[in-house]
């Protein structure tokens, strides 16, 4: 399995979890936000990884928006519920097409 598909899984389990109605939003204000840096961080590393590896790079690329606005209450939420969705679908598709070609 590729680095940037670990990551995928990796970042979408995280982004599924800031997506929790309650314990995400409570999560994120009790560290000071700090987790949407965290989260922006991995998305980029990924980012560069998916470019080095030609895997697609629309789930990181959702994933860098969602930190930048994570931080409204509602709106947050559903971002990351989607950027999730994204990374994690991806990732399976990922893993499938490197299982198929090997």
């Amino acid at each position: 399995m590729k680095t940037s598909t670990i990551l995928k899984w990796v970042s979408g389990g995280l982004e599924a979890f800031l997506g929790i109605p309650v314990i995400g939003g409570a999560v994120v204000l009790s560290l000071a936000w700090t987790p949407l840096f965290f989260m922006l961080i991995l998305h980029i590393v990924t980012l560069v990884l998916c470019s080095k590896e030609n895997e697609k790079k629309h789930g990181s690329i959702l994933g860098i928006v969602t930190s930048a606005i994570g931080w409204i209450p509602v709106v947050g939420m559903i971002m990351h519920i989607v950027t999730a969705v994204v990374l994690m679908v991806d990732a399976a598709k990922g893993s499938n097409e490197s299982s198929v070609q090997h």
